[in-house]
This record gives C-alpha cells, sequence and structure tokens, in this order.
C-alpha cells in the first residue's frame, strides 16, 4: 500500500432517531440516521401507518356512502374527409 494516500480510518459513532446507538469504525465520522435494523418495518416486521394530520380519515370520511362511478365508453372521434 502506498502510504498517504488512504483517508483516516477513526471510530465513529451512528445515532438513530429512535433513540438506538450503534459502534462502528468509518472515513466518514459520526453521524446520524432516521431509521436502523432496530426500528425500521422491514427488519422488525411491525408496519406503522404514517397518519399526518387525519388524512386517511378524511379521506374516508370525504368518500364514504360514494358508489364507485363506472366508465362510460369513450366517443369515437369524427374523421373527417379528406380534400381532393
Amino acid at each position: 500500500m502506498k502510504a498517504d494516500i488512504h483517508p483516516e480510518y477513526q471510530d465513529a459513532t451512528i445515532n438513530c432517531a429512535c433513540g438506538n446507538i450503534i459502534q462502528t469504525k468509518s472515513t466518514r465520522g459520526s453521524f446520524t440516521v432516521d431509521v436502523c435494523s432496530a426500528c425500521h418495518p422491514f427488519y422488525t416486521g411491525k408496519q406503522r401507518m404514517m397518519d399526518t394530520a387525519g388524512r386517511v380519515e378524511r379521506f374516508r370520511k370525504k368518500y364514504e356512502g360514494k358508489a364507485v362511478a363506472e366508465r362510460a365508453p369513450k366517443a369515437k372521434p369524427v374523421r373527417k374527409p379528406k380534400p381532393d
């Protein structure tokens, strides 16, 4: 290996938004992540519904009791005869 061309490989702490702390090594240093293997639904098997400000309830309330409209067949466009 050539000397002085590789970045410094230092101890790093990764902090997750859920409170999980992971000790590792990195060239980047310490940083924060939003999700980790301790809180991500893929790894935990738990699905949590992200309902911001009641959007799902508002949608259901708006469209409750309304039947799904059937599509009317599209009218074919009228072709104009070509001038001679």
